[in-house]
């Protein structure tokens, strides 16, 4: 399994890496469609050094989604804001770049299992702006409940733009009980 954390049916996570420039990169230009407006993944070489930066500070914890087979990136989930203590909780991120065969959603749900586990995390937290359907209901299918809306919540496309708080505790995940 190289270094793997994870492997499901058909995608693997591992920490992101330097070396994912390249790929991340070119991957986050050709699918920079898809992406907009719900979020900007690094397109420059420098934009994904500054954000691999953060990744290693310990607040955060990035993973890419590959295809075992090959190494090719499917997609990436970041865990951002992770408070340890009585509150074990982090934010979760994703995207796609390989988008509408679930692999994004196996990989998700691989991170979310090795944070209830590993990261020993209780809860997790995905923001969603309201008119983003497709993370919705990848949020829903997951098992995280609706807990409100955020007005104003994040600067996102040159504008503060209001949230969905999603939300989902270790003890709601099936096999982790």
């Amino acid at each position: 399994m190289s270094d793997y954390l994870a492997q499901g049916d058909r995608v693997a996570i591992r920490l992101l890496r330097p070396e994912d420039r390249a790929q991340f990169t070119r991957l986050a230009r050709e699918n920079a469609p898809l992406h907009h407006p719900w979020l900007a993944p690094p397109t420059t070489d420098e934009a994904y050094d500054a954000y691999h930066a953060r990744l290693t500070e310990p607040v955060r914890e990035g993973f890419a989604v590959c295809l075992p087979e090959t190494g090719e990136l499917a997609g990436y989930v970041s865990i951002n804001n992770i408070v340890h203590g009585a509150f074990r909780c982090g934010a979760l991120g994703y995207g796609a770049f390989v988008a509408g065969r679930g692999l994004v959603r196996e990989g998700v749900e691989l991170v979310i299992r090795y944070a209830f586990t590993t990261m020993e995390l209780h809860r997790l937290e995905i923001n969603v702006q309201p008119d983003n359907t497709r993370s919705i209901a990848l949020a829903r299918s997951l098992g995280f409940r609706l807990e409100g809306l955020s007005p104003d919540f994040l600067f996102i496309d040159g504008a503060w733009r209001d949230h969905e708080r999603w939300a989902i505790t270790a003890d709601l995940v099936e096999g982790l009980a």
